[in-house]
Order: C-alpha cells, then structure tokens, then sequence
C-alpha cells in the first residue's frame, strides 16, 4: 500500500543522518536495499531468496552481486511476515531487525535466535483500552480482530480485563484475509454489527483484514459506531470508491514517540528526481498526487515541480513519524551502533580485502547487538535485550476527518502503563471529536443505569452488564448510580418515597394536643365530673330508699372507683417516663379490681337480701354488716398483691420503638412481663364474669330496686368491652395501642356508670313518688 512507503522514508532519513554524522561510523557510508514484501508466505520467501542471491536467476547459496550484499535486514511488519523471512534467514544468521508488534514467539531464542525486536510490549494495551471504558462507562463492547494468533491472544487478554471490570462482551467475531469464505464471513460482521445494541467496538488487527472487510457488503448503518483500535490499523486507509469514512470519531492507541528533529524538512526534500534509483518513490508519487511524474532529461512530466510529501492527506502520509516508522529509524541506528562498536573492537572483526571493498561477516553483528543500549537524537533509550524490553506507553489519539476529505490525527489521551494508578491514564474529553452528530459523548450498554434508589440484579445466565433495576427494600436506600446493594438505614432514620435519602425519624406518642388526645382527655374529664356529681347526689340522698338500697357504702365505692378509672386514662397519654410507665397499668388494674370486686359484692347481697326475707334464713347476719367492704377489700388486696409481684420481677419500663412504624419512632411503655399483664387482665374478667352470672341468676327477683338487672347489663357491656380489646390491642402499634386501651377504659366505665346509676338518677330526679317508704311499703303488700 502507499502508505508503506512512509516506513521507506524514515528509513532513508535514518541513514541520511548517520552518513552525516562524523562521531558515528566515521569514514564509512551507509547503504540500503528496498524489497517489496507481499502478504503472502511465497511471495515473502521469493523475496527474500532473491535478496540473499542477487538480481536474476534465484539460487540458493549463491550470490551474484558481492558488491551489493548487505549485513542486516530490518522489515516484518506483522508476526506472519517475520516468520517467513526468518525461516530462511536464520540459516544464515542474518540479523533481522523485526519493526511490527512485540510477538513473544518472536524472543524465543531456540527458534528465532537470530531476530530482535524494535517494539516495546504491548502486554498493557488491553489494560489501556479498558481504562477508556471504564472512564466513558462504556460496559456493552463488541470485539473484532484478525483471524490469526495474534488477534487470538489480544482478544483472549481482553476478554479477562474486561471481565475483572464487569464490562461485557457483546459479540466476538473474526476478520479472515483468506478469501475463503471471507465475503460471508463478512457479510455476517457487517449484520452482526448493524444489529447488535453495542456503540462501541474495538477492532484489532492488521490493515490488510480491514481493507477486505471494507471491500465486502459493508453498510452505512456503520457510521453510527465508536471505533477503538491500535495504531496498527490504519483506519485512514479505505477504498477509493468510499467517499465517507465509517471511522470518523475512531480513539486510536498509538505507541508514544518522541519526534524526530528535521524529519518535517526531509519531507519537503524528498522528489522523485532526486532519488531517481527509487522506482517505488515514483509509484508512490503518482498514486499520492494523482498524476504521472516521466522521467527525462529537463522533463518534469504532468506533475507538478511543487509538489510536497508534506501537502498529502492522512490517507497517504503522516505529517509526523509515526510509531512503526519511529521503530523503523531506531532499528536503523540500532544496526549502525553495532557496526560501530565492531569497528572499535579490531579484534573481534574479520576482513578480506578484495579490491576496495571490506567484507564483513554478518553474524558477527549478534553479539553486539544484543549489548545494544544507546539514546537517539530524541533522547529516547533504544534496547534490543528481550529482557530489558519496556512495556509500551499509549498516545491516545482521535481520528477526525472532515466534509474536504481531509484526515488529522489529534492527541487527546494517554495511558503511563508504569505511572501510580489514578495517574497512569488521561483524557481531555472536551477535545473529542465524538461519530455523533449532537457532539455528545456515546453510551454503551446492555440496560439503561439504575438511578439511586434501586439496585441491580442480574438475571440467571445473563451477563452481568444485562440487568434488571429494582427498587431497594423497605429501610434501605441507594444514594449512586447502578449500585449492587442497597444501604440499610439507621434505626433512628428512614428512607424517603424514591429510597435515595435516609430522613431522620420523628418521635411519635399520644400527646394531649393533638385532636386525638384532646378528645379522649375532655370525654374522661367530663365522665370524672359527670360520676363525681352523682356522687354527691347519692350523697345528698343518702337516706333515701333508691340510694340505701343494695348498701349505699358499696355504691359510693364503686362511684369513687369509676371516678378514678376515668382519670387513671390520662396516664395512658403524655411522653412515657418511667413513673408513669410504672403507675398506668398498676393503678388501671387496681381500680378496675375495685369496681369489679364492688359490683360484685352488690349481686351478692341482692342474693342474701331475697333469702333473709325467708323465715329462719340465716343470710340475715349478713345483710346490713360490713362484710361487702371486707370482700371488696380482699378482692382489692389480691389485685395488689399481684401487680407488686409483677412490679418486683418485671417491671414495665419506657421504650422507643424503632422497627413498627418506618417513618416514626415509637414512644411507648413496654410491659415488662406479658404473663404479669395478663394475670392482672384475667383477674378483673374473672370478678366481671363472677358478677355477670351472680346477676343474671337474680335479674328475676322480687325487689323494688333490684339492681340485677342493671348490673347484669352493665357487666355484658364491660366484658364485651374487653373480651373485643385483647384481639385489637394486639393487632395495633405504636400510639394507637394508648388510644385503644384508654378508649376500653372509658367505655367500660361508662357502661357501668350508665346501667347502673343512671336510672337511680332518673328515678331521684324525674320520678320521686317512687323513691319514698310509701312506695316501698306498697310495694311489698302488693
């Protein structure tokens, strides 16, 4: 290809310099040969015999031009060129100087003893090329290369660096230079490539493959791509009935060199009439210029006189040297320093005079070759010790071309293999010429990013860059980008509605302000004050029939008794200390006992009332004693007994409750011992059940103010109250639980207040011609 030519112009610049240099080689001109190389394994080896024999007759071991014989080769562009050229070569051991890609095959010294390789190592490239995703979070990348052991090895090491950074491989495929099956093998890349959702690819190889890739049923669709690749691929080369270049945006990984002092200049010197030896200078004139340069004497031909390399597209020529040029000229000086250091050393040369010329026996080169270490003229060290070789540092570089089919080449990266991670690569972003037509940067990826507040999970047998986003559970939250777990929140925080904040809990607890609370509290003070004044109607008619019957003491008792369950519902609100956590169920236990064990004591003497009407009843002593008071306070004294037990043991203390509500923390009393709680529950229910059956049995008996009935009523609604209590108290949480018991509280007093003493007020004050003895007397004779 033209191209190629620029190495054949480094080459002639390197020697050009050395000859000019009196401190290197003095009194010694260098020369050179140029051999066209094919792709092809025969067409190598033919040339390469015909360099060792001589122009004509190709024969082995024998060579026509003495005078013409050269002491080294530099060529082998590729690995496969190399091999065919030294396995020929190395029966001579000839030096070859390799210019292509570091090829580890090429250093073993069993098989290719005779060959050194300008290349540093590209071991880092993939690394490299990595690096770029990850900073572009491009995770959705085909891959393509050359169907040969290089591409092999480069796709196998990519594979594994992309893998280690969770960056996925689209689809793989293989560039054939065999035109076996090529075209469809091709046809099947280019669908591969226009159906696939990958933007970015990487290709990999020679330009060989990628001019017969371009030559087959590529498609426009391509355009619409993000090309990575080496510099080895020379994506500014493209077939000459394609006017649009598919590569446009394309980041190149170009081996970094240093430039070459004067070699912009020698550009501008080189014409095919002045090096008119040169046949390939005048094909690559007139393929570059367009024109036909003859040659005659004073005859410029149809091109112009003018004409300058350094005028030529990218296509054609670089401006600047490029890296297999740059290993090119210090190949050449590599070969020159040994030459060098052999004429220093007299002893370790032979010589044959034969006329004016010097023979010099080629392999004689090896040993100093090898020990090869000297700077060139940029500055740069140059070694040929396989073991010394550095590991290649990368120019990253943006291939632009523009609507005059103009081509640069703009640097806008690099990667330091050798530098302190975080430091080892760069890119100016701004500089890049991106395929797109908005300008802005290509996404690749397999699914669109998580945003914070889900989190990725990858499907059974998808590859991890193929996920599906779920929001984060409930008390966790993801506060990045395609993060794979979510963060659980602290106890005294919770997540907001997109799950992406953690937000501080508000404490929470039945407070006298709020409507609830207000409520409550004015329903058990007017119920506090609606029980005290009846008290104080008992009081004021204490001597009456309607108040005397059924032992006022026990009424006024159970009135005091109501009056404080009412109150004792307020402990149930307010912010839980440890006082009123201690007192709100001990005190709610203890005057609900007294009510209990007080309306119970009154079924009984409705009982004992009806016998002692019996003559020789003996359930006479007990009416008119204070036998009820002693019960009730018995029944109360079991109570107590039972919440000091439970108080001593496990004691109910403050909590704050930090898992039942998300958004709250719960302020509550826990109760310390379940079992405690429920004994003192349980022994209540088993007074009111006492109660209810006692005056159920004596709701039909012959009394003028018989309250059985009353009490029988009032005891159905307390046991309703609080059989329905125990299911809904624990189906609760947080401040409602408070408000359920208070609410139980308040009902089942009120149950009791209203059956029982609400008709004895009706009667007192609506109807008081039956609260008198007469009517009581009447009654009896009836």
């Amino acid at each position: 290809m033209p191209k190629h030519y620029y190495q054949v112009l480094a080459l002639m610049f390197a020697v050009e310099e050395i000859n000019r240099n009196p401190n290197l080689l003095p009194n010694i001109t260098l020369g050179f040969h140029i051999y066209n190389a094919y792709q092809n394994d025969e067409r190598t080896l033919e040339s390469s015999l015909m360099w060792l024999s001589g122009q004509g007759q190709t024969i082995p071991n024998y060579s026509c031009g003495k005078e013409s014989k050269s002491i080294g080769i530099i060529g082998g562009a590729t690995s496969e060129m190399t091999f065919s050229m030294g396995t020929l070569l190395e029966l001579y051991k000839f030096p070859q100087i390799s210019y292509g890609l570091f090829d580890p095959l090429l250093s073993d010294p069993l098989q290719f003893p005779s060959v050194y390789q300008m290349a540093p190592r590209d071991t880092s490239l993939p690394l490299a090329m990595v690096r770029l995703m990850l900073h572009f979070k491009w995770t959705w990348v085909g891959l393509i290369a050359s169907d040969n052991s290089r591409g092999e090895k480069f796709l196998r090491h990519l594979q594994e660096e992309m893998a280690r950074n969770d960056v996925c491989v689209a689809f793989v495929h293989k560039i054939f230079t065999h035109q076996s099956f090529r075209d469809q093998l091709h046809e099947n890349l280019t669908y591969t490539i226009r159906t696939s959702t990958a933007k970015v690819i990487v290709i990999y190889g020679n330009t060989d493959s990628l001019l017969g890739w371009m030559h087959s049923q590529i498609q426009l669709e391509l355009i619409w791509r993000m090309w990575i690749t080496s510099s080895h691929w020379d994506i500014a080369k493209k077939p000459s009935y394609i006017y649009f270049n598919y590569f446009h945006g394309a980041l190149i990984f170009s081996d970094q060199t240093s430039k070459i002092p004067g070699f912009k200049n020698f550009l501008k010197t080189i014409h095919p009439a002045k090096y008119s030896e040169d046949i390939f200078l005048k094909n690559f004139w007139n393929t570059a210029f367009g024109c036909i340069y003859k040659y005659g004497e004073g005859d410029e031909g149809i091109c112009s006189p003018n004409a300058s390399l350094d005028t030529l597209r990218l296509s054609y020529l670089d401006v600047t040297m490029s890296e297999q040029s740059y290993t090119v000229y210090a190949a050449v000086y590599a070969l020159a320093w040994a030459l060098h250091e052999m004429f220093l050393v007299r002893s370790e040369m032979e010589s044959d005079i034969d006329g004016a010329n010097r023979i010099l026996y080629p392999w004689k080169l090896h040993s100093f070759l090898k020990n090869i270490q000297f700077n060139n003229s940029a500055g740069n060290l140059v070694v040929l010790d396989k073991k010394k070789k550095s590991v290649a540092h990368y120019d990253i570089l943006n291939y632009v071309t523009f609507d005059n089919d103009t081509e640069v080449l703009v640097k806008v990266g690099e990667f330091i293999s050798q530098a302190p991670l975080g430091q080892d690569f760069s890119i100016q972003e701004k500089a890049v010429k991106w395929f797109t037509w908005n300008g802005e940067t290509p996404q690749s990826s397999c699914s669109r990013s998580c945003g914070p507040g889900f989190l990725k999970k990858v499907p059974k047998g998808k590859p991890v860059c193929c996920f599906d986003c779920i929001s984060c559970p409930d008390g966790q939250i993801s506060n990045q980008t395609d993060t794979e777990q979510c963060i659980t929140c602290q106890e005294d925080q919770y997540p907001n509605r997109q799950r992406n904040q953690c937000l501080p809990k508000v404490e929470t607890f039945l407070t006298y302000e709020e409507p609830l609370g207000m409520v409550l509290t004015s329903i058990a003070t007017c119920f506090s004050l609606l029980t005290a004044l009846i008290l104080w109607v008992f009081v004021k008619y204490k001597n009456t029939p309607i108040v005397r019957a059924n032992n006022r003491d026990l009424s006024y008792i159970l009135l005091m008794s109501l009056t404080l369950c009412f109150l004792c519902s307020l402990l149930f609100m307010g912010r839980p200390t440890a006082t009123n956590c201690l007192l709100r169920q001990t005190v709610f236990g203890v005057m609900f006992t007294v009510a209990s064990s007080s309306i119970l004591a009154k079924t009984v003497i409705v009982v004992l009332a009806f016998r002692a009407t019996r003559p020789g009843s003996r359930s006479r002593k007990w009416v008119g004693t204070r036998a009820p008071i002693y019960f009730v306070l018995f029944c109360t004294l079991i109570q107590v007994m039972l919440c000091a037990i439970w108080l001593l043991l496990s004691p109910p203390f403050p909590e704050a409750d930090t898992h039942s509500d998300h958004e709250h923390i719960i302020l509550g009393c826990n109760e310390g011992s379940l079992i405690a709680f429920y004994f003192v529950l349980g022994y209540m229910g088993v007074l009111a059940l006492g109660s209810f059956t006692v005056a159920f049995l004596a709701r039909n008996l012959p009394d003028t103010f018989n309250e059985a009935k009353f009490i029988t009523f009032s005891m159905l609604v307390f046991c309703s109250v609080w059989i329905s209590f125990l299911p809904t108290y624990q189906s609760t949480k947080g401040k409602m639980m408070a408000a359920v018991e208070i609410f139980c509280i308040l009902s089942s007093s009120t149950g009791l207040l209203g059956c029982i003493f609400i008709p004895k007020c009706y009667v007192i004050f609506l109807q008081p011609h039956r609260n008198t003895k007469k009517t009581l007397r009447n009654n009896y004779s009836s």
